[in-house]
């Protein structure tokens, strides 16, 4: 099959990449398979159908389409101003962040609600894991900025 590939001795699935939309769908022996690097439902959906066409075609039989479940999505932002992420860790505590920028230049902050963990760089640029819906990354985002507002660590209206 074009745009896959299948290293049992590194991985244990296939790996099939697909240019358009620009995703990587991982098939496992259970029949279970993971796209990612999609950017919205849709191209999930036209890539899954894609790689099962693919692999019925290539003699496989497929029962069933699969149906999508959204696990996790991996979403950017940026707060516009530089943060002082030292500044943020004496203000929120040690028991809400992770920093340590000798090993990783981010500060991770774990929201328990909504249920993700945001990478906050000193830029001011983070991402946002571990959501579900694009609705909870947008809550996420703005509560760190609220808050960050509240302590003065961010310039309101950025």
């Amino acid at each position: 099959m074009n745009g896959a590939e299948y290293e049992p001795q590194t991985f244990p699935g296939l790996i099939f990449r697909l240019k358009e939309p620009k995703t990587a769908t991982l098939l496992f022996h259970s029949g279970k398979l993971v796209c990612t690097g999609s950017k919205n439902l849709e191209q999930v959906g036209r890539a899954v159908r894609t790689v099962a066409l693919n692999v019925k075609e290539a003699g496989i039989p497929i029962k069933a389409y699969p149906v999508c479940q959204v696990q996790n999505i991996v979403a950017s932002a940026d707060l516009g101003q530089p943060i002082n992420l030292t500044s943020v860790v004496i203000s929120l505590g040690l028991e809400r962040v992770e920093y340590e920028p000798e090993v990783f230049p981010g500060l991770v902050y774990r929201l328990s609600d909504p249920k993700v963990v945001i990478l906050l760089f000193g830029s001011g640029r983070l991402v946002c894991t571990g959501a579900r819906k694009p609705q909870d990354v947008e809550a996420a985002v703005n509560k760190i900025r609220e808050e960050l507002c509240s302590l003065g660590l961010l310039r309101a209206g950025m």
